[in-house]
């Protein structure tokens, strides 16, 4: 059974129409699904145990590039344990709270490539082999870019103005995307990553001049603040 913030989320993405009902259960899919990784650097083939995609080592655009890719590998092959978004509902460890340092790093890769059996009993697939280290680091750089919980609660009041400005195409675009920026910055990852990859941060990306981009934005922005209620 579904617990009530993945239900909350899947409701959102719902009626924001960002994703069809029948695509919902495809996270997770017990048969790997494949990972598109041809837009991030090569790592060589000897695994690493250190996350080569960080943002301090691999610049802003490929750290960018690698939390994207990340987040479909994660929520196509992770999420049916793991949960939507990384935040998990019980069934296995909440992945997010993994800290984003080498010895996290070591304990991830360890896992990724050879899954782990308990008692007999396989608690988690090897998906080393099957989708490659590239895809094993863009979902590790997605998972620990993810917010602890309650990181919207000091702004909640605010973002939910915004997104009801946002949705009747109001508001001076330059300002609100300031504003935006503002508040993801400071949004706490659980992993203790130096940035966030929020629903406040990925709004304030899509806002652009466009005004179609607003009622996007504004969408985004449910889908963030239904999710952490």
């Amino acid at each position: 059974m579904l617990d009530v913030r993945t239900r909350r989320l899947l409701a959102a993405l719902t009626m924001a129409g960002l994703i069809a009902p029948v695509q919902l259960w495809a996270h997770g899919d017990v048969a790997p699904q494949p990972v598109n990784t041809d837009a991030l650097p090569e790592v060589g083939e000897d695994w690493l145990t250190e996350n080569p995609y960080r943002a301090d080592k691999a610049g802003e655009e490929v750290w960018a590039k690698a939390v994207q890719i990340g987040d479909s590998g994660f929520n196509q092959n992770c999420a049916r344990c793991h949960g939507l978004g990384a935040v998990s509902g019980g069934l296995a460890p909440d992945l997010r709270y993994l800290e984003a340092n080498e010895s996290g790093d070591e304990w991830f890769v360890e896992r990724f490539q050879h899954g782990f059996t308990q008692n007999g009993t396989t608690k988690m697939p090897a998906f080393g082999e099957v989708l490659g280290q590239k895809a094993g680091w863009a979902i590790r750089t997605y998972i620990e870019t993810r917010p602890e919980d309650g990181a919207l609660d000091a702004h909640s009041a605010r973002l939910h103005a915004i997104r009801d400005e946002l949705m009747k195409g109001e508001g001076d675009e330059a300002a609100i995307k300031a504003e935006l920026s503002e508040i993801a910055s400071q949004v706490a990852t659980a992993s203790g990553a130096p940035v966030a990859d929020s629903a406040v941060s990925r709004a304030a990306a899509a806002l652009t001049s466009d005004p179609a981009s607003f009622k996007h934005a504004a969408e985004v922005l449910t889908i963030g603040l239904s999710a952490a209620e």
